[in-house]
């Protein structure tokens, strides 16, 4: 006996009509399901139980009037759960007619206190800071007669953090000699001691650190949120009353401004440790202005766009600098973005249009893709995050279109690897570009290599490095940012020998002459060696011969611009029309 037949979708000849059931067939047809959903939703709406109409959602508020007075107990316990009101050794500082959500001197307090470190806390042990409030009068001990559950509300907070060691400085000297000053080789055994100790199939290792400043602030929040709908940023900080329904004023231990280098680490040695412990209101905005902050800070971390430690070097800018001079140089990084976009934009531009290699440097721009792709890898060899990867590797396929725009690429299948090869453009080799770009690399080239050898050389000898990979590249990258500007050299010999410099990109290097103008300004107010100073201005030595070479050779029309084309090309073309029109009007008199 043949199975029943399915229910087909679609046309054919062995197709159902969409919507009925075959003959034989069993179960409801899609027709039938949707009939009884429609029955069953009418037959609900008109025999269910009629709803009461809902009701407006209740509001909650704060328990905590403005300016009540408040007192408040600070105890520290190396027990995470505290109940030992009465132990005087625990309560370190208590303040009283403390005016909530006031500002003034009356309502902030401070104290600087000397806590001696316990064996078990200088052993990675605990310590929690137990913050209790409670108004005027009453008490925070639940087992005291006067305590009353509205009235007094606390915190726990702790006071040592746990962070992982440090990795490794796995750098050495590749010659295995040792430093010579006394300071380098004691940080020397200090690596050594940190390799020996953390190994990279070991477990990760952490360290207990003490937090110097506890700043507790209360937030001066007095809005009635719905029980149901109180925002999503809000509720995991409200403390809530389970008898009444409304909540305690919440308090935020302000650790913003406590850098990781102001940490101090727990071991042995440790005999005292200062605390500086600090009470105060906070508005609402500020309050919620921390938060998105370092909710932000901490969504960058994990999206790997920031790394660790780059938040701390962000907030000391704002500690450190003077405001005026922040503002200047934020202002100054937009227009060098701006700048950048706009140099990276026409150089895109020009590639794209030009027609013709005469007067331009091919080798330049197979050297640019060459550095570049050793800044890449070095990048790529000090676990760089990986927006600034993604920013390098896109310059990197930038430059090596730039090539296939300079030069013919093809691949050569003749072998049994397939292999690129390069062959130079007929606008390029059928011409004296090609010798004179021949000419300036050559001697150049000398001086670049003088100079790559015995830079390397020095830092094989007096600096360390992971392996011998990186000491290449390191070396490798050094050389590009310091003497890279000589790769700008063969193109002011090609205008030499020209006597033209119509053929360059004048747009992209003006825009990035302005921004080598900002990287001047950033050598006079950043703090740098003085060497490095002096290597910010090159760029400007270069682009000044490039003005003056524009400035000492005259304007050309039969010179090639940048698109390709010259003046008496396009005077060609005007008259070849105006001869064509001529001999059109003859034929039509």
């Amino acid at each position: 006996m043949a199975p029943p037949a399915a229910v087909v979708e679609g046309g054919g000849a062995d197709a159902a009509p969409q919507g009925r059931q075959q003959p034989g067939g069993g179960g409801f047809s899609f027709t039938g399901i949707i009939r009884m959903v429609v029955f069953w939703y009418f037959a609900s709406k008109f025999f269910s139980p009629s709803k009461k109409p809902t009701e407006p959602s209740a509001l909650i508020s704060n328990l905590f009037h403005k300016a009540q007075p408040m007192d408040m107990w600070v105890y520290l316990s190396e027990n995470e759960k505290f109940n030992d009101f009465g132990s005087e050794n625990s309560l370190v500082w208590h303040e009283t007619n403390i005016p909530y959500a006031v500002w003034g001197p009356e309502s902030t307090r401070s104290l600087t206190l000397n806590y001696p470190p316990t064996e078990s806390l200088k052993h990675n042990g605990s310590l929690y800071a137990h913050v209790f409030f409670a108004q005027s009068g009453y008490s925070p001990d639940p087992s005291d007669p006067e305590y009353q559950p509205q009235a007094a509300f606390g915190r726990t907070h702790p006071v040592v953090i746990y962070l992982p060691k440090s990795k490794a400085d796995k750098r050495k000297s590749l010659l295995g000699g040792q430093p010579d000053s006394s300071e380098d080789q004691v940080t020397s055994e200090v690596v050594d001691d940190t390799e020996d100790d953390s190994k990279d199939d070991g477990p990760e290792e952490w360290r207990s650190y003490w937090k110097p400043n506890i700043t507790i602030n209360l937030v001066a929040d007095f809005t009635q949120y719905p029980k149901t709908g109180i925002p999503p940023n809000i509720a995991p900080h409200l403390n809530i009353d389970p008898i009444t329904g409304n909540y305690y004023p919440t308090i935020f231990f302000n650790e913003f401004w406590l850098l990781r280098d102001k940490l101090i680490t727990l071991n042995e040695t440790v005999t005292e440790l200062l605390l500086n412990l600090e009470v105060g209101p906070i508005s609402m905005t500020k309050w919620q202005l921390f938060q998105q902050i370092d909710q932000s800070f901490q969504i960058h971390r994990n999206y790997g766009s920031m790394l660790e430690g780059e938040a701390d070097e962000l907030k000391r800018v704002f500690l450190e600098g003077n405001p005026y001079l922040l503002g200047v140089t934020m202002i100054v990084s937009l227009l060098h973005s701006v700048f950048d976009f706009l140099a990276f934009k026409n150089d895109i531009q020009f590639w794209n249009k030009n027609k013709s290699m005469e007067g331009l440097s091919a080798k330049t721009v197979v050297v640019s893709f060459i550095c570049q792709l050793i800044i890449f890898l070095y990048l790529l060899d000090n676990d760089t995050s990986w927006m600034i990867l993604l920013s390098s590797g896109t310059g990197l396929v930038i430059e090596f279109w730039k090539i296939g725009k300079a030069m013919h690429i093809e691949i050569d299948r003749s072998g049994r690897i397939p292999m690129l090869r390069f062959r130079d453009r007929e606008s390029y080799a059928g011409n004296k570009t090609k010798e004179y770009d021949d000419i300036a690399m050559k001697f150049l080239t000398y001086v670049l290599f003088l100079l790559a050898a015995g830079f390397a050389v020095y830092s094989l000898m007096y600096e360390r490095h992971k392996s011998w990979y990186s000491w290449i590249l390191s070396s490798l990258t050094s050389c590009v940012y310091m003497f890279g500007f000589i790769m700008m050299c063969p193109q002011l010999f090609i205008n030499y020998k020209l006597k033209s410099v119509a053929h360059l990109p004048w747009r992209q290097m003006t825009y990035k002459f302005l921004n080598t103008i900002i990287d001047d300004l950033f050598a006079f107010v950043i703090k740098m060696p003085t060497l490095h100073r002096l290597s910010v201005f090159r760029d400007d030595l270069i682009f000044l011969i490039y003005v003056y070479q524009r400035w000492i050779y005259p304007v050309d029309k039969k010179r090639v611009n940048e698109f390709g084309f010259g003046g008496e090309d396009d005077q060609a073309v005007v008259s070849a029309e105006s001869d064509a029109a001529k001999e059109e009007e003859k034929k039509t008199n």
